[in-house]
């Protein structure tokens, strides 16, 4: 039972997947771009490599000849992915399924047009021109987005003609690895957003979490909350659409499917092929199992019979605000602590750089996820780091 993975991005998720896979007795090499990665600091060993340089890539998997690849960023050279799966390799969730969602265009035209979801009416740019044409067909106001990004870097809202090239310049500068390309979307006019957490099994049903609430600011989440409530018509709209894609993919583990819901029902936004950032209010005892654990398990074969809310929790993110190369340090932890029904994780960052989220604060219970979102944010704001 115990297989070799290696880990493509060590981020504060991928610490947390293997925590959940050294408890289950796997043998993790964690990789990422820079040394001391959260992910590293906890994994049997580690390499530091660009994950866009395809033969350094090949050049490791090699090396190591893990069981599994388990990738956990978006910039990598995914299209590798189909020559390590014909060597025997289990790529999680698939090799289609990380090349395809690595790219916001691939998962779009699979998602529409080949699955046949509802989706925002969109374009993709490759060029100032391209992109002023995009805006035209879909309308002021609309959302651009790289097609490779992460934690909603390069995105922004045209509001009229003359946040164009501004919104260009702002995608270039946020798009990861080396492609030059972005979508623009029609704005959809919504009443929240949810991700739902959807596992897919090598030989068991396909489960969903309790649909996830969250706020953004800048593209990148500051609260989430679960259960998030919601017509139950619209949940199971969107839990068949979540099926559908993640089918058309194929794959064991956990999908972050993020939707916009409207009165009219569900929008498919995006989806991620590994546990989603919003996820981590799991880490709040939210559901039997976290978002870490479901993942761990599902790409090792181990079946998992249900998942069910145990508790309302929320989550809140802390934030560095200055950039330092020194060794970050926390400041508030006593008053953060002395708060019932709270936890916090600190991740373990080495380096500090504004916005860069730095740890998470957990509030659970009975309240209602509005009290709770409130809470956890009161314990995050007591954490400084310096």
């Amino acid at each position: 039972m115990r297989k070799k993975i290696l880990l493509l991005g060590s981020g504060e998720l991928g610490k947390e997947f293997v925590i959940a896979c050294q408890r289950l007795g796997q043998y993790v090499i964690a990789v990422d771009s820079y040394e001391g990665a959260p992910a590293m600091q906890v994994a049997h060993e580690s390499e530091v490599i660009n994950m866009l340089d395809g033969e350094a890539l090949d050049r490791i998997v090699a090396k190591h000849q893990p069981d599994l690849i388990v990738p956990e960023i978006e910039a990598i050279r995914t299209e590798r992915f189909y020559d390590y799966e014909k060597q025997g390799i289990q790529v999680v969730p698939s090799a289609k399924a990380a090349n395809f969602t690595m790219n916001r265009k691939a998962i779009r035209d699979l998602a529409a047009i080949e699955v046949g979801v509802r989706t925002a009416p969109y374009k993709y740019a490759t060029s100032l021109e391209e992109l002023k044409a995009g805006v035209a067909y879909a309308g002021i106001p609309c959302v651009v987005k790289p097609l490779m990004s992460s934690s909603g870097k390069g995105q922004s809202v045209i509001k009229s003609e003359a946040d164009i090239e501004k919104a260009w310049n702002y995608a270039m500068e946020g798009s990861r690895g080396d492609l030059k390309e972005v979508i623009v979307e029609g704005f959809i006019d919504f009443d929240y957003e949810i991700t739902l957490l959807t596992v897919t099994q090598q030989n068991g049903n396909t489960l969903f979490c309790p649909p996830i609430g969250h706020r953004q600011e800048r593209g990148d989440y500051q609260e989430s909350w679960q259960p998030m409530p919601m017509d139950a018509n619209h949940l199971a709209e969107a839990q068949d659409m979540a099926a559908r894609v993640t089918k058309a993919l194929g794959g064991a583990g956990i999908w972050g499917v993020e939707f916009f819901i409207t009165k009219e029902g569900a929008y498919f936004s995006e989806l991620s092929p590994r546990p989603h950032d919003t996820g981590m209010v799991t880490l709040a005892g939210t559901q039997n199992l976290s978002e870490f654990e479901l993942h761990a398990r599902a790409i090792l074969g181990i079946p998992v019979s249900e998942v069910k809310l145990e508790r309302n929790g929320a989550s809140a993110v802390v934030l560095a605000t200055s950039e330092s190369n020194e060794q970050p340090v926390f400041h508030g932890l006593d008053k953060a602590a002395s708060y019932s029904n709270t936890d916090f994780k600190l991740f373990g960052k080495p380096t500090t750089r504004p916005y860069r989220r730095m740890a998470v604060a957990l509030a659970y219970g009975d309240e209602d996820v509005k009290t709770l979102v409130e809470k956890a944010k009161e314990v995050a704001a007591h954490i400084t780091v310096l």
